[in-house]
């Protein structure tokens, strides 16, 4: 026999109850020497609560807990358990204390609820109406005209609401802890002037105790005049705030909000199985592991089963006792789902974690979890997570999302390989993301702004310093001047440049060319400007790429290149910045096919100086975007009016400041706000777009697009137009792709007419074809005069709206499809041909904007004499204060510039951009760094200025152009003013009456 070790505990009095954890290290000692397991136990007043088996070879670890219910007089802990002769060795002992509260409250089928009177059966007691009336009906006061209690007793009605956020609330803070997951159900309805479903919303409202108070979107449904419908959701709190308040708003002003019955009670009782706690964290997928079979599971259209241990052959689960399948699949889209309605939140972000591999074929395929969100109206499949998963180990599938319109279904699945593939599942888990902190700014110290990293750039020192790339020679030439191009000749007298520069020979691989390491002169978060000049030598004919860059241990990182031929040397302009340290960084240049000679001049990498480029941007700008204006006052008032004080208030900039927007999250009211609020004009982001408009030949949908432009036109704000077409042929719906000859003119042509003819006057300015740098679908299909074609027909349908060329990387040097010169060529092309080109649209999708970089390639484009818009602007750094600093480049240059006649962000909001970690704002409505610094900069463009009327009876200001107020101190009292600063002269004189 196995000698046995208890742990015991004698009650005899205790200060309080709770819960309580014991462990503690032992083992026996005996002198047997056989390995017997000698069985070990906790004792609870002489009632086994843990045992062991424990033996003399190992120390063992023993938990357990206990629960004190009543209060003893005395409590006693001991342990036990060894027969008799055997020695019991205990190496450590520990007790922790939890205490648990029991929460005053009613209980509601055999669970105890966190709301007081939640059956309105005590009348509205301790309920309180949010600035607006509420009563209880029941079937003694009588109910209201057709509505009967869900329960056929009471409920609750509130009436003369005037926003939508008034309803019923309950303070609930004395009820709730954290680290505890709570589950919500109320049943709700709605009367009064109302036609379809409208959302009724549960909230709480966490009052903090430094003053902050935060709202917490709980859950939601749809409800209807016609029956009760129930709400569900839950909430977890991380800290505890000085106020927890429940309530029920939503339905629009004018609209009663009728509350059946409300339960909030803790998912550890009757919803334990619903809602699974880990570390903290509340789950929103049952059984997410499989080990309640495959309950909650269904296949979606296709098989599923699971699996223990080596099934599939070899197969075992990376965590856990299972795993699922999906088999029978003839469909990409056949997977394994869960339906998750009433278990996520929109406005809540949530993460995704899922473990995935394939089996039935040997090659690599893509692996998705997708989620299908039925929203009024429409239905929407949001993209969670994707991964290429193989047949020969497990991969994981990571993602985040976030909701913004109401949505009455939502079903999670997984999805993707080919038919015949199965898809095997290990689990899913499907949680609220934990925000993270955000890294601060970091400290950037003894920086020599201006100075060349490289050492020995002139080459006065021979190859001192530098080494080939590779297996190439390198040697020091010097060029005839008569070669040096003319700014080169003018930068000779000021940088002493002889015209000495390297060669490159003997290459035999694209990336040989010259090099040196520069580790120990780089500094983490400054921003270096690239710039050398290059041409390519014997050997080779014809144009060929030429790039300066950067080996960052085993990364690639383009500091900037330019297409160049042995006639004449080439300019490169790029810039780059690291924000993780590296171990060894080698600057290079490459890009010529082998056996192409290269040479490089004046090759130089310096940190820019942003400050002192900001003072002199401030200086231009008050030249570009000011006037001058006399204000002449006339009238009764205007009379002795010398010395009297003047206050101007501008309350808009004119200039054009937007953002791209989307159907789906103008549905999220503080999305809306902040849009409209820091916004005026708009550009959509998918909704006009052909692949949106016609999915499929035929079948066309402006159902989005008409429901934003009534959108933007309701609240006065502009619209562009993107776009009429798209010539990336990835971009191209397939079955335009499939079209050939007379059948794709006749598409365009029906393209041109549907949007045009149906949307004439409305928007101001269309991209016709977008990218065409970048692609050449029709052009390839259609002639080189399709895209003239585009641009004079549209104008023919349209012709008050401002046709525009749209492309990227035109502004940082990065792309050698894309300089300015290029762009260029492309405008005088399709302006020969007949089309009416009224705009050049920048997009702005760049890393790392260099001020003199994008002032170079602006003033390049102005030569045409087009309004340029940046018409798609963002920036990417993890680190909200370097992308701050980064979008304040771009803000600056650009408004700075003459030439510029408005910018459109790319979105703004997080998970809802173009590139990850772009975003102002986060996704919980908290305004980040950058998102302070636009609206900063928006601050600074606005005038405010005090003075006093001179002996012309006039007030003489500089001020931005936009809208103004004034106030004057006039012999009969204040007298306050609006007028409009325009920017047609160089001086105004505006006359107001007073």
């Amino acid at each position: 026999m196995s000698p046995l070790v208890l742990s015991t505990l004698l009650l005899h009095m205790s200060e309080s109850m709770g819960k309580f954890m014991s462990l503690l290290e032992l083992r026996p000692l005996s002198n047997l020497r056989k390995r017997a397991l000698l069985p070990t136990m906790f004792l609870l007043q002489g009632i086994s609560t843990r045992r062991i088996s424990a033996s003399q070879e190992c120390w063992e670890k023993m938990e357990g807990s206990f629960n004190l219910t009543t209060i003893p007089r005395r409590l006693v802990f001991y342990l036990e358990g060894p027969p008799p002769g055997v020695d019991l060795l205990i190496d450590s002992v520990a007790i922790s204390y939890k205490k648990t509260e029991k929460s005053v409250s009613s209980t509601i089928g055999g669970t105890e609820g966190i709301i007081s009177n939640y059956d309105f059966s005590k009348g509205l007691h301790p309920w309180n109406p949010i600035c607006c009336h509420a009563y209880v009906a029941s079937q003694w006061s009588g109910f209201l005209d057709g509505i009967r209690g869900n329960s056929g007793e009471n409920y609750a009605v509130v009436s003369k609401r005037t926003e939508h956020w008034q309803g019923l609330e309950q303070d609930i803070t004395n009820r709730v802890s954290t680290g505890t997951v709570y589950v919500v159900s109320a049943f709700v309805r709605v009367d009064g002037n109302v036609q379809d479903q409208v959302e009724v919303k549960g909230t709480l409202r966490l009052q903090n105790t430094d003053g902050s108070t935060h709202y917490n979107p709980v859950g939601s449904v749809l409800a209807s005049k016609e029956k009760w419908n129930k709400l569900e959701g839950s909430f977890s709190l991380t800290n505890m705030p000085k106020h927890v308040v429940f309530y029920l708003e939503g339905p629009p002003a004018g609209v009663d909000l009728i509350i059946d019955s409300v339960n909030i009670s803790c998912s550890g009782h009757k919803q334990s199985k619903e809602v699974k706690v880990t570390s903290g964290v509340e789950t929103v997928i049952k059984n997410p592991h499989f080990e309640d079979g495959l309950k909650n599971w269904s296949g979606r259209g296709c098989n599923i089963c699971r699996h223990e241990l080596a099934a599939y052959g070899n197969v075992r689960p990376l965590n856990g006792s299972y795993f699922a399948s999906a088999t029978g699949r003839v469909h990409n889209w056949h997977g394994i789902q869960q339906e998750i309605t009433g278990r996520v939140q929109r406005k809540v972000l949530y993460e995704i974690n899922s473990t995935v591999r394939i089996f039935g074929s040997a090659n690599d395929t893509e692996v998705r979890v997708t989620l299908w969100v039925q929203e009024y109206g429409r239905e929407r499949y949001v993209g969670l997570a994707k991964n290429q998963a193989s047949d020969k180990q497990w991969k994981h599938l990571k993602g985040r999302f976030l909701l913004h319109a109401p949505f009455t279904k939502a079903v999670i699945f997984i999805e993707g390989p080919p038919a015949g593939i199965d898809i095997l599942v290990d689990g899913l888990v499907l949680s609220p993301a934990r925000k993270l902190q955000a890294a601060p700014c970091p400290k950037i110290e003894n920086v020599l702004y201006g100075v060349n990293l490289l050492h020995n750039s002139a080459f006065t020192c021979g190859l001192a310093g530098w080494s080939p790339m590779g297996s190439c020679r390198l040697s020091i030439q010097t060029e005839a001047p008569h070669m040096l191009p003319s700014i080169l000749k003018d930068l000779a007298s000021q940088k002493h440049i002889s015209g000495r520069h390297i060669l490159a020979s003997n290459r035999t691989e694209v990336w040989m060319g010259p090099s040196q390491v520069i580790t120990d002169k780089l500094r983490l978060h400054v921003t270096y400007r690239v710039s050398a000049w290059v041409r390519t030598g014997s050997g080779g004919h014809g144009r060929h790429n030429v790039n300066v860059c950067l080996a960052v241990d085993n990364q690639w990182v383009n500091g900037g290149q330019v297409e160049a031929d042995g006639d004449q040397w080439y300019e490169i302009k790029g810039a780059f910045k690291l924000e993780k340290q590296p171990s060894k960084v080698t600057a290079y240049v490459q890009g010529p096919p082998p056996g192409v000679d290269l040479r490089v001049m004046d090759l130089q990498i310096y940190p820019v100086d942003r400050k002192a480029r900001f003072e002199y941007l401030k200086e231009k700008t008050d030249k570009v975007r000011k006037r001058d204006v006399v204000l002449k006052f006339q009238g009764s008032n205007a009379v002795n009016l010398l010395g009297s004080s003047v206050r101007i208030q501008q309350t808009e900039n004119s200039f054009p400041f937007g953002s791209c927007i989307a159907k789906h999250n103008i549905a999220n009211e503080d999305f809306a706000e902040f849009f409209l609020k820091n916004f005026n004009w708009a550009v959509f982001e998918n909704e006009l777009k052909w692949y949106h408009t016609e999915a499929e030949q035929g079948r066309l949908n402006y159902k989005d697009s008409d429901e934003l432009l009534e959108f933007c036109e309701k609240h006065k704000i502009q619209v562009r137009g993107h776009c009429l077409f798209w010539e990336v042929e990835d971009a191209v719906q397939p079955w335009v792709r499939s079209l050939q000859g007379h059948h794709l003119m006749a598409a365009v042509q029906n393209r041109l007419q549907s949007l045009l003819s149906r949307y004439k006057g409305r928007f101001r300015h269309h991209d016709v074809n977008n990218e065409m740098l970048h692609g050449s679908f029709y052009e390839d299909r259609l002639g080189r005069d399709i895209r003239a074609y585009m641009f004079r027909e549209a104008h023919k349908l349209d012709p008050s709206a401002v046709l525009f060329v749209n492309d990227y990387n035109v502004e940082d040097g990065c792309d050698t499809k894309s300089t300015p010169e290029k762009f260029i060529e492309q405008v005088v092309d399709l302006q020969e041909r007949g089309a009416p080109v009224g705009g050049i649209g920048v997009q702005g999708h760049i890393s790392h904007p260099v001020g003199e970089i994008i002032c170079d390639s602006l003033d390049k484009l102005a030569i045409l004499g087009l309004p340029i818009w940046i018409t798609e602007l963002d920036v990417t750094s993890e680190n909200e204060h370097l992308r701050a600093d980064d979008l304040e480049v771009f803000l600056r240059e650009a408004f700075a510039h003459s030439a510029v006649g408005g910018i459109i962000l790319w979105g703004f909001w997080e998970m809802f951009m173009f590139r990850e970690h772009a975003h102002l704002v986060d996704a919980d409505g908290t305004i980040n760094e950058a998102g302070k610094r636009y609206l900063s900069l928006k601050q600074e463009w606005l005038t405010r200025v005090n003075g006093n009327v001179n002996h012309q009876g006039e007030f003489n200001f500089r001020g931005y152009h936009g809208s103004y107020t004034m106030e004057v101190d006039t012999p009969s009292g204040k007298v306050t003013r609006s007028f409009v600063v325009d920017e047609h002269s160089p001086v105004q004189v505006i006359t107001l009456n007073i």
